[in-house]
């Protein structure tokens, strides 16, 4: 069984404190290759997602019989495996989406993310634990590779959610910009993507460093308060 801190501190550090694209960095070439748009990102990040959980409580029951030799070879096998399942799914049923995200399925095997947690966290805990650790270090790429994706396909092509009729035939992107809007090109040219991923680090720092100054101040006030009781 999973406690509540538990689970609350694996979910917090997946999701922001350890946020693998903002924290760690991990994993910069699907980052920056497939967030064209929102659609994409959000896509390639529920297959991480489907890969890093299974595979984390699939290590995480078989790590105690796995010579510590070779468990680098075993966890790729494992992965390769699991990568192989979700590569021929989105073929089967998202055909249109696979050939736009291409090699990048395939890839995630080689994914810094997956293999970091598999190697930090499944091959040191129990399973359920693994595989919460891994959705949740899912769900922290995914919003990044979403609001990425949206960022720049918003400033350079005025639309969100494009392609989205690939996933849900019938839906439409939304225009949220004029028609007569130029586009911004940079912002959906690898140059852009780094500039966005600059400034969502930064946001990100920034709300951290806020966030510790609220809490020292709290801190401090309370040791104010406490002080002309204890000169007594």
């Amino acid at each position: 069984m999973i406690t509540r801190d538990e689970f609350r501190s694996i979910a917090g550090n997946g999701v922001w404190k350890q946020n693998s694209s903002l924290v760690q960095v991990l994993g910069l070439c699907p980052l920056l290759a497939v967030t064209t748009n929102a659609v994409n990102g959000i896509m390639l990040s529920l297959a991480t997602i489907l890969v890093m959980a299974l595979s984390n409580a699939a290590i995480a029951m078989l790590r105690n019989l796995i010579p510590h030799e070779i468990r680098i070879p075993v966890f790729i096998l494992i992965v390769a495996a699991l990568v192989t399942v979700v590569d021929l799914l989105f073929n089967a049923t998202l055909h249109e989406l696979y050939v736009v995200l291409g090699i990048f399925i395939p890839l995630i095997v080689t994914n810094c993310i997956v293999l970091a947690r598999v190697e930090a966290f499944a091959a040191k805990n129990p399973p359920l634990q693994s595989m919460f650790d891994g959705i949740f270090m899912g769900v922290g790429m995914l919003w990044t590779l979403a609001l990425l994706g949206g960022l720049r396909e918003l400033i350079g092509a005025g639309t969100l959610f494009s392609g989205i009729d690939m996933v849900i035939p019938g839906l439409q992107p939304l225009q949220l910009l004029p028609e007569s809007y130029p586009g911004f090109l940079l912002a959906l040219l690898p140059p852009g993507a780094f500039i966005l991923l600059g400034c969502l680090i930064a946001w990100k720092n920034w709300l951290d460093a806020r966030a510790a100054a609220r809490t020292r101040g709290k801190g401090d006030g309370r040791s104010l308060a406490a002080a002309p009781a204890t000169g007594r």
